[in-house]
């Protein structure tokens, strides 16, 4: 990884590339300064992993990396269009791909240059995040909250462009209670707000085996619902819509696992992401 004097004097030599190209008065936006994670731990994830674990960055193209970078644009233009910036990712039930929907959207969104993307394990019975990018385990979100470590010792930079993912560390089965606790607020408050360029993505528990995500309402701007072809049905599908538009706007549903073919997401299941409540 580059130091921090090597990053900035390659930004500075790209930017008056970048300037000299455009020419006077022109309105383009400045190549952005490049991010060196000095604190954030680095993990090298080879794309072999990411490939088996079915993660965007472990390919080149075809239908499984458009369908996420539709989903990404669409997504994108409802969050702008609103200001909004934390984005919950859930399902009605288990096994229904919320998990690698919530990473390979992430990972998307953060290869967007004016923007960074930190993704939340917020599944605190089940956190499962870690596993897809090689890690047994690894300390997390329950550390903050109930051992106070500092959220820094616990992020980690999977050598993705501007991604970084906060895990869920170890299970809780009382979650719903510390979800809504003093330091839950707090730190929620901090991820939202310490950086104007930052997206947050939270992989959240599913909606109808417990109260989790209506606990974590107040803290999101408004959440996609995952839905698994063949796996989920229709009445858990509406009593989840139900409980959701409660306590925060749904700004879509994604159709996953469509085919014999799909990998994990396709058009199909982009273009459901825009559907009203």
């Amino acid at each position: 990884m580059e130091d921090l004097q090597q990053a900035l004097e390659r930004y500075r030599s790209e930017n008056a590339k970048a300037q000299g190209a455009r020419g006077p008065g022109s309105r383009l936006k400045e190549v952005p300064p490049p991010i060196v994670y000095s604190k954030t731990r680095n993990l090298d994830c080879p794309e072999e992993l990411l490939r088996k674990r079915r993660i965007v960055v472990g390919y080149e193209r075809g239908p499984f990396v458009e369908g996420y970078n539709l989903l990404r644009t669409q997504v994108l233009h409802r969050l702008r269009e609103n200001g909004w910036n934390v984005l919950g990712v859930t399902s009605p039930n288990a096994q229904e791909g919320k998990t690698l929907t919530a990473v390979n959207l992430a990972i998307s969104l953060a290869m967007e240059a004016t923007q960074t993307v930190l993704l939340v394990d917020a599944d605190l019975r089940k956190p499962s995040v870690h596993r897809l990018f090689g890690l047994r385990e690894a300390p997390g979100l329950a550390d903050v909250l109930l051992d106070e470590t500092p959220v820094e010792d616990v992020l980690i930079h999977p050598g993705i462009g501007r991604f970084v993912l906060l895990p869920g560390g170890r299970s809780i089965p009382r979650s719903a209670e510390t979800l809504t606790s003093p330091r839950m607020t707090a730190l929620m408050t901090e991820l939202k707000h310490r950086y104007d360029s930052r997206i947050l993505v939270l992989d959240l528990p599913p909606v109808l085996t417990s109260a989790d995500v209506l606990a974590f309402g107040p803290f999101l701007d408004a959440v996609l619902l995952v839905a698994g072809e063949g796996i989920t049905r229709r009445d858990d599908v509406e009593e989840a819509i139900h409980r959701l538009k409660r306590v925060v706007p749904i700004i879509g549903t994604v159709l996953n696992q469509v085919g014999r073919e799909a990998v994990g997401v396709s058009r199909k299941q982009a273009s459901n992401a825009t559907s009203r409540r």
